[in-house]
């Protein structure tokens, strides 16, 4: 441990000593806590290894790093970001900030199952010191970056806890509560890792700070009191106060094991890094710069400093495999995700812009990098001779005994606020006048001097523009708050540029450029596909289809034109967002090379999942079909299917497995020459599966109504292929005979199938019914029979006429309590699991019903009309012999009829063949039998 400097704070230490004993009744605790923090300092400022304290988006923080750069010239910058993320650093030249830093894993091997995925992003801001020192080294020859802290891999193995970490480690900020904009959720649910965390762990001196400061949030505290001092402070004062900060923080925070042992495994991590680089290289620590945050800054590890003792151990990582990219941040995502206060790194965007125009320091910022202005190449000046550093002074006892700044009031920018702010209130529907402007710019100074402020800070502005402006309710989205944030800094949002995008998303924009839309723009574009005339927009039309099932919803909506089995699309209109879900597209890129191989990665796994049924398999082969156009998955997954259903014990999935295997069998008879192999297996499985079913169905109370009558339809619908691949009948008849089921509604399904099966007439059917509503005691479960005629329909669409027959006749019998209790019913029924059924109702009720309402009262229904009477016809026997006559008088009819058949020869004649036409005349049956078949009757 490197040795401090003891003579540098003696002066404070005596005074600390002083103050102990005067304000403490017991003086030996707070006395080591007080002179403990001194410790911290001169031990961190008396490192070989210049220490570099941080706090994450603080402009005082990056001024501080662009003055120090320019002035020491490192060769070698230390940086507290994982380490494993180096490789990726490069590509920042290539988007525009602020941008996150991901590692992203979603096959894991070493953690639990249920923390997939696995995502760890470090955000990225121009007004951010770890940029400051990315652009340096990156842009100086010479110059190495070396990160020091732990993988992510080992972010996720230090968490010992059986669950996935809800709270992150040292650098990692607490999840903020959601956020309403979209922008906000722009990580995800991903582990925050920042450069310099600084907030008080310990919740009574974050109140109490809060307290006093006369501030709401620790946000507005830290730009108040740390941001605004420090903005023009020295070197060595910036220092040792980020060293204050960070020892007293680490020194009052609470005693969580966990997480102290997290904290000083980084720090050793960090440590040992640094001095095995520093042994492999033979690097001079005075060349050097390490930048940390605050807190680390204050370690009090035994290996704190270039020359520990021992070496730590660092474990060695899973066998997870870690893909790594670039993807958009914005402020908002920031803020929410490390619990800042709304627009406060906006805010600082806007305090940083400031000091670099006041301070005239030159910021370091990657050449090339979007919205950066193209400067002369600086020409590289030698670092000078390393020397030994001579002890800092003492700058804290002057720094904490200083009044607070009274920086005069700008009237004009305060002024400019309030009109803008106005301005923007009117745009979003507020009531706002230049009597409002006036009331916000005095109302600021009022808060201010309530406050203790000379000048108003964003924070006093902000309140009192909500104070004087909003009212009860919010005209538009955005409310005075959000407005006030956009105003004075807006919600910058980055952009990941082409170059640094994974081969998936640069593949999905090349496919994409005869669309001629501006992909990777933010918001909605409207893309007109006209296949028919430009058939080259096919492709375009493939991958949309396929953006649309694996992306967020609103990355491509389709406005016109639908994707459906044997059908090709002639013209879509597509609402295109995928620059709003850059990151979306780009975490796409860590699971494949392109998205069919994504897409038939997601199909297998949810195909193969221990939890899918038959009816998700089948989902998954219809949009292979659909999307990947082969045969190939489709065929597999197909197998995987039947595996499924054989293994299958319940009927909750047959609705949805009919009415997938009637769409795929449709798309198979019209566009294969012959059935794939596996859907006749699944037919001859599924006949024999559901006739096993099918008595336990019918008396299983789990069992709906719907779910009996889908496996009845797959069964009569399914019945000529199955019995054509070797099924048995009467395999289904016992199925029908073994079912006894006492819910009336399947009851009436029961004698619909028996109905289908010949088992039971029409009449009798009808005369059960009419029995039904003869005994009063059923009368009131009559509606639930009638459920059960209308489920029917699935199995046995041809009861249609008798089912409008049978609601007709409830109407017109039933008595109103029973029935008007029931209408409600027989509307859901329809709603929810009838929608394909009501159709035929309605078809069948328009043939039957009049179409007028005058016809009304002189209509008989078709079931109660007379039968109408038998007309007198000719004996068989002589209208044969005359249609005979007939025929041997035009024998060509005949012979047309003959070769029809295949018969040669021609029609004998009373001339030619007298015995043929005496033949015709004995048998007139056969000229009977002609005629009906020449009529088709």
């Amino acid at each position: 441990m490197s040795g401090t400097h003891r003579g540098t704070f003696e002066a404070l230490r005596a005074q600390l000593r002083e103050a102990a004993a005067t304000f403490a009744d017991g003086p030996d605790a707070l006395e080591d806590i007080l002179l403990g923090l001194v410790d911290d300092v001169d031990r961190a400022a008396g490192e070989p290894l210049e220490i570099f304290p941080v706090c994450h988006h603080s402009p005082a923080s990056a001024i501080a790093m662009a003055r120090r750069l320019r002035q020491k010239q490192p060769k070698v910058v230390y940086l507290e970001l994982c380490e494993d993320m180096a490789p990726l650093l490069t590509e920042l030249r290539n988007c525009r900030l602020p941008v996150a830093v991901q590692a992203f894993a979603s096959d894991i091997d070493g953690f639990p199952a249920e923390w997939s995925p696995l995502s760890v992003v470090a955000p990225v801001t121009e007004a951010s010191a770890e940029y400051q020192a990315i652009a340096y080294a990156l842009d100086t020859p010479g110059v190495e970056l070396v990160l020091v802290d732990r993988s992510s891999d080992h972010v996720f193995q230090w968490d010992t806890r059986a669950t996935r970490p809800e709270e992150p480690g040292a650098d990692e900020g607490e999840p903020g509560a959601p956020a309403a904009d979209e922008e906000a959720a722009l990580h995800g649910d991903a582990v925050g890792v920042e450069i310099g965390d600084l907030r008080p762990r310990f919740a009574q001196l974050e109140e109490h700070l809060l307290r006093h400061g006369k501030v709401r949030h620790w946000s507005e505290w830290w730009h108040q009191y740390v941001e605004l001092p420090l903005g023009d402070g020295d070197h060595d004062t910036y220092r040792q106060v980020m060293f204050l900060i960070g020892s007293l923080f680490r020194r009052l925070a609470p005693g969580d094991p966990h997480r102290v042992r997290v904290d000083e495994d980084r720090e050793r991590h960090m440590w040992t890094r640094m001095r095995e680089h520093l042994a492999a290289t033979g690097t001079d620590p005075a060349d050097c710069l390490y930048v940390c945050g605050a807190f680390h800054a204050a370690s009090r590890v035994e290996e704190f400093g270039v020359h520990g003792a021992d070496t730590y151990r660092i474990s060695p990582r899973t066998a997870t495999t870690w893909q790594y990219g670039l993807i958009p941040s914005s402020h908002a995502a920031i803020e929410a995700q490390f619990g800042l206060a709304a627009g406060s790194v906006s805010i600082a965007a806007t305090v940083w812009a400031k000091n670099v125009k006041r301070t005239r320091v030159e910021p370091f910022r990657l050449a090339g990098q979007a919205g950066t202005k193209k400067t002369k190449p600086r020409k590289h000046t030698a670092a000078p001779a390393p020397t030994t550093p001579a002890p800092a002074s003492d700058k804290l006892t002057g720094f904490l005994r200083q009044p607070p700044v009274l920086d005069r009031l700008d009237e004009t920018e305060l002024l400019g606020w309030s009109v803008e702010i106005v301005r923007a209130a009117r745009r979003n529907g507020y009531l706002a006048s230049t009597a409002d402007a006036i009331a916000v710019f005095e109302t600021s100074i009022l808060l201010a001097g309530m406050r203790d402020r000379a000048k108003p800070t964003p924070y006093d502005f902000q309140d009192a523009a909500v104070t004087c402006i909003e009212k009860d309710t919010v005209p538009g989205r955005r409310d005075v708050r959000r407005l006030v944030e956009i105003m004075l800094g807006g919600d910058r949002i980055g952009k990941v540029g082409y170059d640094a995008l994974p081969p998936l998303a640069r593949d999905v924009h090349d496919r994409l450029a005869p669309l001629n839309l501006k992909l990777q723009q933010r918001g909605v574009q409207r893309a007109l596909l006209d296949i028919a005339s430009r058939p080259e927009l096919q492709q375009c039309s493939d991958v949309l289809w396929i953006l649309r099932y694996l992306m967020p919803h609103g990355t491509a909506r389709p406005i016109m034109g639908e994707r459906t089995l044997g059908e090709r699309p002639i013209q879509e209109s597509w609402d295109v967002a995928l620059g709003t879900h850059q990151r979306a597209l780009i975490e796409l890129g860590y699971e494949g090379v392109s998205i069919e191989q994504v897409l038939e990665q997601r199909l297998r796994r949810a195909a193969y999942d221990p939890q899918a049924t038959a009816a998700t398999v089948l989902e998954a082969v219809e949009d292979a079909t659909l999307h990947l156009r082969g045969r190939r998955l489709a065929d597999e997954l197909g197998t995987r299917a039947l595996e499924v259903l054989s293994a299958e014990r319940g009927v909750d999935g047959a609705p949805e497995v009919l009415r997938r295997v009637r769409r795929l069998l449709a798309y198979y008879r019209t566009s294969e020459p012959v059935l794939p192999p596996w859907i006749e297996s699944f037919v001859k499985a599924g006949y024999a599966h559901y006739c096993t079913l099918l008595p336990t169905a019918f008396t299983d109370d789990d069992a709906t109504v719907r779910q009996v009558a889908a496996m009845l339809g797959f069964l009569f619908s399914m019945e000529g292929l199955a019995l054509s691949l070797g099924c048995d009948r009467t395999q289904l008849e016992l199925a029908v005979a073994q079912s006894h089921p006492a819910d009336p509604s399947k009851t009436a399904l029961l004698w619909a199938a028996q109905q289908q099966l010949g088992h039971l007439s029409r009449t009798d059917l009808r005369a059960r019914c009419d029995e039904l509503l003869a005994n009063p005691l059923v009368v009131p479960a009559y509606p639930r029979y009638l459920s059960g005629f209308v489920h029917a329909l699935e199995p046995v669409p041809g009861l249609t006429d008798f089912v409008v027959e049978a609601v007709s006749h409830a109407f017109g019998r039933l008595p109103d309590t029973v029935l008007l209790p029931w209408l409600p019913t027989l509307i859901t029924t329809l709603r929810s699991g009838g929608a394909d059924l009501a159709p035929l109702l309605i078809r069948e009720a328009g043939r039957i019903f009049p179409g007028r309402l005058g016809a009304l009262d002189a209509w008989v229904p078709p079931w109660q009309a007379p039968p109408e009477p038998e007309t007198a016809r000719p004996a068989p026997g002589a209208e044969g012999h005359r249609r005979g006559a007939l025929l041997a008088a035009h024998p060509a009819t005949c012979d047309a009829v003959a070769d029809l058949l295949g018969c040669d020869g021609t029609w004998p004649t009373a001339d030619s063949h007298p015995a043929g036409a005496a033949l015709a005349g004995r048998h007139p049956d056969t000229a009977v039998a002609l005629e009906a078949l020449l009529s088709g009757t």
